[in-house]
């Protein structure tokens, strides 16, 4: 890690600034060459940009200096805060490389941060996480992670289990004086309580799964159950074609959208049936290819419609089954034994209590 990277920290394109981070042990060395004597530590100094070679002015520029260890990656860094155009990055970025800088790689400043025990790897990835959140939950998480919540809380297993295990090896040491039998009770009381608080932790690992990489959804059902009104009232546009004639969705269409702070890829397929049409098989043969790949189904059928036999194996454990067209006639009491939500995707009857479930 002696050599000094540089990498675009803001967003790519055309802005009004744009900001070029730097770090590594020449970093001091390079600034010098852009900008003149170093600034005062952490404090913004407005600087005219020249190229070490040619001594043309390539911007006016705020710079920042940042001394290691006291800086993000622990390594001497700084800031460049430029104009966002794209012939002020590329002049810069050129005059970097001619001072013996390198474009970073993806993730390098960072991985610096926890090579020089700036970050432990929980943070690392909680800010990862933060860079790629999508929605307000995936964020408030990322930031919990990434300030040190879930270090702290290892951290605090890791005294208990220490402390455990001096109580044990005392038990060991001093067998043959007898120990007080409260003080064996208190053990096993320490060590359940903080088992059952792993247990509780791993378990509630899915949840954070699903926040952090989304859900894969898709709605199964037979024609003309409204598989593709409820997809376009989900997603609050019409993002599928509606008809009244059987057939008309014959390949996957995918919306995505935010259901209870998840991220979600919700897909409305082909109706099942037993079809002639080779173009419609197709179809049917994606979806239910879809939902075997799919976390959640949701599995949809027309209160006005009694099932038949083939569609009543969709509603099998753990799919959402939803009664819809509740607005035409009242939703059966269970579906294959299984209760149904009543929806009406024309309506908007039941969407909420949906969204709900499908979100738990």
């Amino acid at each position: 890690m002696t050599d000094t990277i540089f990498a675009l920290a803001s967003g790519a394109g055309r802005a009004a600034i744009a900001v070029l981070r730097l770090s590594g042990a020449g970093c001091g060395t390079v600034l010098q060459r852009l900008a003149g004597p170093l600034p005062q530590p952490r404090m913004a100094s407005l600087r005219r940009l020249r190229a070490p070679a040619s001594g043309e002015v390539l911007d006016e520029a705020l710079v920042l200096w940042f001394p290691g260890p006291r800086s993000y990656t622990g390594e001497d860094s700084a800031e460049l805060h430029l104009h966002g155009g794209r012939a002020v990055l590329e002049g810069v970025s050129a005059a970097l490389l001619d001072c013996g800088a390198r474009p970073a790689e993806p993730g390098e400043f960072t991985r610096r941060a926890f090579l020089n025990n700036r970050l432990d790897l929980t943070a690392a990835e909680g800010i990862a996480d933060l860079i790629d959140a999508e929605t307000a939950a995936q964020r408030r998480q990322a930031l919990r992670q990434a300030g040190g919540a879930l270090a702290e809380r290892y951290a605090g297993w890791a005294t208990r289990l220490t402390r455990l295990l001096a109580h044990q090896e005392a038990a060991i040491e001093f067998a043959e004086d007898g120990l007080p039998n409260s003080l064996e009770d208190e053990m096993r009381a320490a060590a359940a309580a903080l088992a059952a608080e792993i247990r509780r932790h791993l378990d509630d690992g899915g949840r954070g799964e699903r926040l952090r990489e989304g859900l894969w959804a898709a709605i199964l059902g037979a024609p003309n159950a409204g598989k593709s009104s409820l997809l376009n009232a989900l997603a609050g546009r019409e993002a599928a074609i509606v008809s009244a004639t059987a057939g008309t969705t014959r390949d996957v269409v995918e919306v995505r959208l935010e259901l209870g702070g998840v991220p979600v890829l919700l897909a409305d397929t082909a109706g099942l049936r037993e079809t002639a049409d080779e173009i419609e098989a197709e179809g049917v043969r994606r979806a239910r290819r879809r939902a075997e790949e799919a976390d959640l189904v949701i599995a949809v059928f027309a209160a006005d419609v009694p099932p038949d036999a083939g569609t009543l194996a969709m509603a099998a454990p753990g799919t959402v089954v939803v009664a819809n067209k509740a607005d035409l006639a009242p939703a059966p009491a269970e579906i294959g034994g299984v209760a149904p939500l009543a929806v009406s995707a024309r309506s908007g009857e039941g969407l909420d209590a949906l969204r709900e479930a499908l979100a738990a």
